[in-house]
């Protein structure tokens, strides 16, 4: 399927991706120009781990990027995989070094099925190959370790690589090797650093190694590195997996040599009317300094910033001495940026989500205690009103069930349950000869009402409260 674009040739194509995970892989951005193999004939070949070479397609094959090939090797032919073709060819052949009057060998063909029978034969011999051999470097008792063994595409030679500090005579282990595997043997001396890319492994910093992904060249390291970063020269911190130091503490050096000329100098001691100070340590990336009283140990440290270290300098050379090393005013640190990959504690999450609760508990405290105070206070509007005699108003879902077409002062079922029947309607005789006072049948309301008893009375000892229905026709209570 093709890819319509609005530059370029009009086309959008995956001829110039390969394999990311391969360190010598090269993005071919010119993929997308039409005739950019007619253009250069050179191919570029990569062969098992970190091995490349460049052949010429004098037989006009239409190679893409990926395919398989035979190529002319000495003796027979070798299997690899073309990696670049087109323009950029030439100029990585530049920057590899390659000179024009070399031999440039040629591409024979796309490789077969019995060629990759051959090839995957081959390859299945080079571990036992490599154990084998470190067995017979010991027999020799030669100073030296076999890190790797290659075999051509068609088995007829093996490359073996290896590790020496020293020069190593292997003259007598090549005519061992040759007799027991019984193919042309290559010897080929590598260093630390160039075995640790081919075996690849997993680094300090939880990632893969940088000479086993990406780094193609070695940079020397030196322990000044160190020193300009302030790191500590202990040895088992500084090697890396292949005992050497780590190519990673190049990275930063020239950001710290650059923030080191903002700081003053350390054979500079600084004078106040307290005493002199010597300089102690520095924080480069903070910009701090650190002074002592004493030249050889920490005394009375005093941390101050570059720049008023540089204010008591030239106050020094003008024949001034501040009363003390620390600013006038003091100046207020920055906040500093939270880092969400520190490792400070295991539980620095928990702490969110306990507070989270404590809010969520304290919310809904203050919710009810709204509610508690507005029953009190109906409470309290209730019992007011019952004292002043007032009626308080009917609830509204009384009101929605209130039947229609009645008179209004009709008793409710409430007090018509509540009222004695048969025998009991006769007022009762105390043992006294007195009647009660709540049975008088001839105190009755304006309405013509009785009032309830004495044993439906509310709450605390209150008369019930008149409902709605019972309460005066304005029209029909004369004044």
């Amino acid at each position: 399927m093709d890819f319509k674009l609005r530059n370029g040739c009009g086309r959008l194509c995956a001829k110039g991706c390969g394999r990311q995970d391969n360190k010598l892989n090269t993005y071919d951005w010119l993929a997308d120009i039409p005739g950019g193999d007619e253009v250069c004939d050179m191919v570029e070949v990569q062969f098992k781990n970190t091995r490349k070479g460049y052949y010429k397609n004098s037989n006009k094959l239409k190679l893409e990027k990926g395919d398989i090939v035979a190529v002319e090797a000495s003796p027979g032919h070798d299997i690899g995989t073309v990696t670049l073709t087109g323009r950029l060819v030439p100029l990585q052949m530049r920057k590899a070094n390659l000179k024009p009057d070399a031999e440039i060998r040629r591409i024979y063909r796309k490789a077969k099925p019995v060629d990759m029978e051959k090839y995957a034969e081959a390859k299945a011999k080079e571990h036992d190959t490599m154990i084998r051999s470190r067995q017979i470097a010991a027999s020799l008792n030669l100073d030296m370790k076999i890190g790797d063994v290659e075999y051509q595409g068609d088995g007829n030679k093996a490359i073996f690589y290896y590790i020496a500090d020293e020069r190593v005579d292997f003259r007598q282990l090549i005519k061992v090797l040759a007799e027991v595997f019984r193919v042309r043997i290559e010897m080929k001396q590598i260093g630390a650093r160039q075995e640790a890319g081919r075996i690849g492994g997993i680094g300090p910093c939880g990632r893969e190694l940088c000479c086993a992904t990406w780094m193609t060249n070695f940079v020397s390291v030196s322990t000044n590195a160190a020193r300009i970063q302030d790191i500590s020269l202990n040895p088992q911190k500084l090697a890396g997996q292949c005992a050497k130091l780590k190519c990673c503490m190049n990275y930063e050096v020239d950001a710290y040599v650059e923030s080191a000329k903002r700081m003053p100098s350390r054979e500079i001691t600084l004078e106040t009317k307290d005493g002199t100070y010597y300089y102690f340590k520095s924080d480069i990336l903070k910009g701090l300094v650190s002074y002592s009283t004493d030249k050889n140990f920490a005394a009375n440290l005093v941390t101050i910033t570059g720049r008023r270290a540089f204010e008591v300098i030239n106050m020094n050379r003008n024949g001034a001495k501040p009363d003390s090393l620390l600013e006038e005013t003091p100046v207020t640190e920055s906040k500093r940026s939270i880092d969400l990959l520190e490792q400070e504690s295991l539980t620095r999450f928990d702490k969110s989500k306990k507070n989270k609760k404590k809010k969520k508990n304290g919310a809904q405290a203050a919710g009810n205690q709204p509610s508690a105070n507005a029953e009190g206070r109906k409470q309290n509007a209730s019992s007011a009103e019952n004292k002043k005699g007032g009626e308080p108003k009917k609830p509204q879902g009384e009101a929605r069930n209130k039947p229609q077409g009645e008179p209004r002062n009709r008793q409710p079922q409430g007090e018509a349950r509540n009222k004695p029947q048969g025998k009991d309607r006769q007022p009762a005789v105390a043992a006294s000869g007195e009647r009660k006072p709540g049975n008088n049948p001839k105190r009755r309301n304006n309405n013509g009402n009785r009032p309830p008893k004495e044993g439906n009375k509310g709450p605390q000892g209150q008369a019930p409260q008149a409902p709605q229905d019972a309460r005066p026709n304005p029209d029909n209570n004369p004044q």
